[in-house]
């Protein structure tokens, strides 16, 4: 962060000097005697102004204005510390700032103006923004990553390392695109975490593009957005495996066509998988799988610590998971014996891990335990008008 300048105040007068900045451009030959020299007007200095009132500590979310007073404005430029160039709107005697400051960096206004003599001059003006901590500033944490081949549900996750008051002012922001073109809303969920998802599931071949243009934008309570992002993501083949806990099978879907039927075996009493619409969350080749992450004491009959368990895919954050369970296999096809996930051969689990993405969508029926938006990618388990009204711009 740039040391701050020292500033004489937000109105600097032009003179003659040009170490006053004040420099003049076409000088004619000065003609005639000391008797046309004493009939000539006097000379008004142009005085450039700015509507910050401290330019030492400038707010990056106030609207910045430069004003000349007595003289002509022509042009005005206004640069940050490493050349870069910001946009403004000019209105007669008034430029106004129309891209956003950054936190706790050196700016110059350049203007030209004519005199009332008829010389043109320039007049710089330099401030400095206002100083930011981290904890002045939300960053915003994505998913998809960049680059990423998803599932068919896969919503938007932003996620914010401060608290969001301002939604709407932030929401005003945030967009998502995709092609082909599919319609979809943002979905807040507390002040820290908002998603964004289709109307329907999206289509295979999708490409989406989430951009986040925070920075500097007024999150509230004097917090900004510390930086904006563009995140590209690409949607692969979709997946969708149904499963049934009452039949205790689960159905493998690819673009539509059933391409496995697979034995599986869900949560016994007491421990009911829940219905309703998931999306794999993350992926494990191997997993340690202690109950008390789950809230099962260690002394309790129910408890247990499994150091490898393999092929494990997290479709709650409340910890279900689909895995290989190698001890259930008896079960798998006719009985549900399970502390909640969804246990597979390993067979069949190696297989449907290999070809599963982040995003991927397993659907479950057969139970009176119901999941909801926040468990997890929730987000499929409300209509899209119940969904769409989370968003602070509905």
């Amino acid at each position: 962060m740039s040391a701050r300048l020292s500033v004489i105040g937000a109105s600097l007068l032009l003179t003659a000097s040009p170490a006053a900045c004040d420099v003049a451009e076409g000088l004619d030959d000065i003609r005639g005697g000391a008797e046309e020299s004493e009939q000539s007007a006097p000379v008004v200095p142009v005085r450039l102004t700015a509507s910050a009132a401290d330019l030492g500590a400038v707010p990056i979310a106030a609207p910045l204005r430069f004003k000349l007073v007595d003289g002509t404005l022509k042009t005005l430029t206004l640069l940050a510390s490493d050349g870069t160039k910001l946009d403004g709107d000019r209105d007669g005697q008034t430029w106004r700032l129309a891209s956003r400051l950054e936190p706790g960096t050196d700016y110059v206004a350049r203007a030209k103006a004519e005199r009332n003599d008829g010389q043109v001059v320039t007049k710089q003006l330099r401030f400095h923004t206002e100083d930011l901590t981290l904890d002045q500033q939300a960053y915003p944490s994505v998913a998809p990553l960049a680059g990423e081949t998803v599932g068919v549900g896969m919503p938007v996750a932003v996620r914010f390392d401060l608290p969001v008051s301002d939604k709407a002012a932030f929401e005003r922001h945030m967009t998502v695109t995709s092609t082909p073109a599919q319609a979809g809303s943002w979905h807040w969920f507390n002040d820290y975490e908002v998603r964004f998802r289709p109307k329907t599931y999206w289509q295979a071949g999708t490409d989406v593009s989430v951009d986040l243009d925070l920075n500097s934008i007024p999150a509230g309570n004097g917090i900004y957005g510390q930086e904006s992002r563009v995140i590209d993501f690409h949607v692969g083949d979709a997946n969708v495996y149904k499963v049934d806990a009452a039949s205790h099978q689960m159905q493998v879907f690819t673009n539509g066509a059933l391409v496995r039927t697979i034995p599986i075996t869900t949560g016994k009493a007491g421990f009911t998988t829940r219905s309703g619409t998931k999306v794999i969350m993350e992926k494990f080749a191997e997993k340690r799988m202690n109950s008390e992450t789950v809230g099962i004491a260690s002394n309790d009959p129910e408890a247990y610590d499994i150091d490898d368990v393999q092929w494990a895919m997290r479709v709650t954050s409340s910890g279900e998971f689909i895995h290989a369970a190698p001890w259930s296999v008896g079960s798998q096809g006719s009985a549900n014996v399970s502390h909640g996930c969804t246990g597979l051969s390993t067979e069949n689990a190696a297989w449907l891990y290999a070809m599963t993405k982040r995003g991927d969508v397993v659907e479950y029926t057969g139970t009176d335990r119901w999941m909801t938006l926040e468990n997890g990618y929730g987000d499929w388990n409300a209509d899209f008008a119940s969904y769409k009204a989370g968003s602070a711009l509905s």
